[in-house]
């Protein structure tokens, strides 16, 4: 069962990873939430954030030898909440979003939910 507070929500998946995008995508729709859309790269993520209305995004840390923090700083800049997703945890995050919410890999449902109410609940 789903908080209406995730239903409809507009969320951005950024993942490099195609199944796992599609099992994130898959999480998301099950608890009420909309994809807005999906980037497997950084500079697609920035198209995607200057001409779609997104609510929330899922930030996967490493983007087949990129990162994902200057789509981080995007999304701040305008006020939309992220979390980060990594299968080595905070550390690697740099200072500026040391405090920011990590969900961690393998993804879990209820992990995926709390995150995000954590996030639009701010």
């Amino acid at each position: 069962m789903t908080d209406n507070m995730l239903v409809g929500a507009r969320v951005l998946v950024v993942e490099d990873e195609y199944m796992i995008a599609m099992l994130l995508e898959s999480l998301l729709e099950e608890l009420g939430c909309v994809v807005a859309d999906t980037a497997s790269n950084p500079a697609r993520a920035l198209e995607i954030i200057a001409s779609t209305a997104i609510d929330a995004a899922v930030l996967d840390v490493a983007l087949n030898g990129a990162d994902s923090f200057g789509v981080a700083e995007a999304l701040a800049a305008r006020n939309t909440p992220f979390v980060f997703a990594t299968g080595y945890g905070g550390s690697r995050l740099p200072p500026q979003f040391a405090k920011r919410p990590v969900l961690q890999k393998p993804y879990r449902i209820g992990d995926l939910e709390q995150a995000l109410k954590g996030i639009l609940q701010r």
